[in-house]
């Protein structure tokens, strides 16, 4: 195998697809890129076992082959070389060199048929969103993702294709995040699926800001993602997601409408004097004024009032701070509107009715 690159060419899909290279793997072979150079374009290919990154670049190959390189030592080499520079990759048996300028690199190989290749994805259902798309509907509701929850399938997160539309729900037992996109899904959509954690951190990297179609397949054990020049694959959480609709509160007859970013912030400078662990602070709402209230075990208090438009008796309710700012975070309207029934029930946060289709439920906390 031969082919020569510019630096900048080669450097691109290799970042695309490293993170998925775990740094301590058992097989060694996982700490390797698959690179297949064809007649007029190379492939590389990291998998960890669960999720799998395919890159592609047109390059004028010399010699076509395949061989596995060191994923991060080529990467590294490649970020310490002059901009704009010719990289040369030749393959000898066992052995790849480097070369640029007047630099050479001697690397090891492995053999490219030792590499595992995620089975080809048998998909029940096929449709496309805009990527900005789906990057938004994933940032809008992965934060709520649990973290190594021995509910496995709290790990990851939900995408429900209903007729036109994508639906995107994380929870991790304290609260829940809910967000619709509008997407191309026909009318006989598939089941819910639910992609785990690092597999929604690698899709969110590949996918940019652009109108460019992704092409989505669902399969019975696989997803994939298909843009412009990359293809990602990741298996499925095999789990019962929870009966969400069940979680988001009806009914609650007091309602706070409030200026999200005044909100936020008041609710970043009050959480500074939390509890470190538990991050608690207090609610006090009542005509026209919200009190936001915050102690921690030195004694130390902080205490913020903000005018909003309240309806409903007064009420105090705590809260775990970080869930309240992740949720504002995730909406971009000015206003926010929280709703509540009662200190023990859960508030229901989104924009103003008519506006985008998130809600954000938060579990209520003991102060």
């Amino acid at each position: 195998m031969k082919f020569e690159i510019q630096r900048e060419a080669l450097l691109k899909p290799l970042q695309q697809i490293v993170g998925v290279v775990e740094r301590r793997q058992t097989l060694p072979v996982l700490g390797n890129i698959l690179v297949n150079a064809g007649a007029d374009d190379i492939t590389f290919t990291a998998t960890d076992l669960e999720v799998e990154l395919q890159a592609k670049t047109a390059v004028a190959v010399k010699e076509p082959g395949e061989i596995t390189l060191p994923a991060r030592k080529i990467l590294d080499i490649c970020r310490t070389l002059p901009e704009q520079a010719m990289v040369e990759v030749t393959v000898d048996q066992e052995r790849a060199t480097v070369r640029s300028g007047r630099s050479r690199f001697t690397l090891a190989t492995l053999p490219a048929s030792e590499f595992p290749v995620v089975e080809d994805v048998r998909s029940t259902l096929n449709f496309s969103l805009p990527q900005q798309d789906l990057r938004e509907v994933i940032e809008r509701t992965h934060f709520a993702m649990a973290q190594q929850d021995v509910r496995y399938y709290l790990n990851g997160l939900l995408f429900e294709p209903l007729e036109g539309k994508l639906r995107a729900v994380a929870t991790d037992g304290h609260r829940l995040a809910m967000c619709d996109m509008a997407a191309a899904v026909p009318a006989e959509t598939g089941q819910p699926v639910i992609v785990p954690r690092k597999g929604v951190q690698e899709l969110m990297r590949i996918l940019d800001d652009s109108k460019e179609p992704a092409e989505v397949a669902i399969g019975s054990n696989h997803i994939r993602v298909n843009v412009p020049d990359i293809r990602f694959t990741s298996k499925l959480i095999d789990g019962r997601f929870p009966d969400y609709d069940r979680v988001v509160p009806e009914g609650g007859d007091k309602e706070l409408v409030a200026e999200r970013e005044l909100l936020r912030q008041a609710l970043a400078r009050t959480s500074i004097l939390s509890n470190e662990k538990y991050r608690g602070v207090r609610l006090n709402m009542e005509d026209g004024v919200l009190r936001i209230q915050a102690h921690n075990p030195e004694q130390e208090e902080a205490e913020e009032e903000l005018e909003v438009d309240y309806q409903g008796e007064a009420l105090e309710i705590g809260f775990n701070v970080t869930y309240l700012l992740e949720a504002l975070g995730a909406i971009s309207g000015q206003q926010v509107q929280v709703t509540f029934r009662d200190a023990n029930s859960s508030c229901l946060i989104q924009e103003p009715a008519g506006s985008y289709p998130c809600k954000y439920v938060i579990m209520p906390m003991r102060l």
